[in-house]
């Protein structure tokens, strides 16, 4: 028999995390071919123009995986 107060996963919760961490993993590998290149073009225009935005990016691939991960444990774990 089931028990009335068993709690269940929030669908729209994970649902959101899982998206989270499809954007993240492709800007992933984008922004570590864009760090990349910036770095084997030492001499040329090109490193101060990719460097920045690859570092930004990393820095919101970072922030999508994290949050990714923490909206699909708190969508299973939580209430």
């Amino acid at each position: 028999m089931k028990d009335p107060n068993q709690k269940y996963t929030d669908k729209k919760l994970l649902v959101k995390g899982i998206k989270r961490m499809a954007i993240s993993i492709p800007l992933l590998v984008l922004t570590t071919y864009i760090l990349t290149f910036a770095f084997l073009n030492k001499e040329t225009i090109p490193l101060y123009v990719f460097l920045p935005l690859g570092i930004i990016f990393m820095g919101i691939t970072i922030y999508l995986i994290f949050n990714g991960l923490k909206k699909i444990l708190s969508a299973v774990f939580d209430k």
